[in-house]
């Protein structure tokens, strides 16, 4: 299968770029953003537009090796009050802080481990945010599920509490390759959350799976998505795996040498999106694939696609708040970031002060470069003419053009568009148009 790599992606296999869920990326933070600012900001978001809200719960019970995201482990539920209390504090701030009459329209339980909550946790939890921040009618509530930690109990809580959809861990089902990343997850606990989900009608379903996984192959990954296929979810995400064990200690648990090269990389990805296809799902944007009628493949087709912290989104709002340790709102003026470890974030909040330590304050280039980087990762198109200063884009778009020529070509009517066999390079060619590019080697592949 890698006879007919184009130059491009030939050159792109081993580039290292930023995912681009945020602009500038998260690596540009700085302390010159703190609490104070934080606060300021919140009291100027327009009550008359709904937010989005994000809640962290970074506990685990296990710790699985492929993992980079902000987690700890805990053998037994009892760390997860406190933090409650902590949230609790969190929340009553916020909500001070905001002008009166805001209301929620997205709300996402990340983590971690969301499912690791109790039900009686996850009740309150809830209760929290409802008194503090109303809903919308049509409120979207999603909340990540490692099917590993969900009983009847759970499926109750999560159900009570206005659940929507639920995207759901898998990675792979192919246990060698389970063990290799510390996760054993068989398919029919899966497939029983998937059910449990369904009967209590949190129908829109996602399923996450991972390539570039030690011991993965071409055979072994199509078992494991004809597998996924047949739980028949909405909307399917394919990540590649970013081993940077620099970032996430854990990942030194996992073998350099069991991990497949640049060119079987590719030829997973482009296996995976063959199969998808076949089976009647689309392709939005890099790394995600829906259902024709979902609306994540209606907003890709309408130009309305957005991204953020979760990846994807058809979520509009302008305001993101996020809430718990490690977390990041994204406001119309810039980010700000709470202090990552859990002890430094319940600190803070415990002096009556928010949490943030770090953030930036958006400058208008970076307004234009995050908005043009935006539309190229979400549409594969950039048109000047869309951008309050076509000038300016004109010159981000010819930079990338002249980087990747067979990649990136600037039609007569001065709009740029990606070759459709060179999607899968978009970040490698968003970082043309990046002023903080960085050096490559702290990022994750590109491909």
């Amino acid at each position: 299968m890698t006879d007919d790599i184009a130059p491009s992606t030939a050159r792109a296999l081993a580039g290292r770029a930023p995912r681009y869920t945020s602009y500038p990326p998260a690596t540009q933070f700085t302390a010159s953003v703190g609490p104070d600012q934080a606060l300021a900001w919140l009291g100027r978001v327009d009550p008359s537009e709904p937010v989005s809200i994000y809640v962290h719960i970074p506990f685990c019970r296990r710790l699985c090796w492929f993992c980079a995201c902000r987690t700890q482990g805990a053998k037994t539920v009892a760390p997860l009050a406190p933090y409650l209390d902590a949230l609790e504090r969190e929340i009553a701030l916020v909500a001070t802080a905001l002008p009166p009459g805001l209301r929620v329209g997205h709300l996402h339980l990340g983590g971690g481990t969301p499912t690791f909550l109790p039900p009686r946790l996850m009740a309150r939890l809830f209760a929290m945010l409802d008194r503090a921040f109303p809903r919308t009618p049509g409120v979207e509530i999603s909340v990540e599920v490692d099917p590993t930690e969900l009983d009847d109990a759970r499926l109750d809580a999560l159900a009570a509490g206005g659940v929507t959809r639920a995207s759901l861990g898998v990675q792979d089902f192919e246990p060698k390759v389970q063990a290799a990343i510390g996760r054993p997850q068989g398919f029919a606990q899966t497939q029983a959350a998937v059910d449990g989900l369904r009967a209590r009608d949190i129908a829109a379903i996602n399923l996450d799976l991972l390539y570039g996984l030690p011991h993965q192959t071409g055979e072994t990954l199509a078992r494991t998505i004809e597998l996924a296929l047949s739980l028949t979810p909405d909307r399917l995400a394919l990540y590649g795996y970013a081993h940077v064990p620099w970032a996430s200690k854990r990942q030194i648990m996992i073998r350099e040498a069991d991990l497949p090269g640049p060119a079987m990389r590719l030829n997973l990805t482009r296996l995976a999106a063959g199969r998808f296809r076949d089976a009647g799902y689309r392709r939005v944007g890099i790394d995600h694939f829906a259902r024709p009628d979902d609306p994540m493949t209606r907003a890709a087709q309408d130009g309305t696609l957005r991204r953020n912290f979760q990846g994807y989104t058809v979520d509009s709002a302008s305001t993101l708040i996020g809430l718990g340790a490690s977390a990041i709102s994204c406001l119309p003026q810039g980010f700000v970031q709470n202090a990552s470890r859990t002890a430094d974030w319940k600190a803070r909040l415990v002096q009556g002060r928010l949490a943030t330590v770090r953030g930036h304050a958006l400058k208008p280039s970076d307004r234009l470069e995050g908005a043009v980087i935006e539309r190229l990762l979400c549409d594969f198109t950039v048109d000047p003419a869309r951008f309050h200063d076509p000038v300016a884009v004109r010159r981000m778009i010819g930079r990338a053009a002249q980087a990747w020529p067979d990649a990136a070509r600037i039609g007569g009517d001065g709009i740029l568009r990606l070759r459709r066999d060179a999607r899968h390079i978009a970040r490698m060619i968003a970082m043309e148009m990046d002023a903080y590019a960085a050096p490559e080697g702290r990022h994750s592949v590109a491909v």
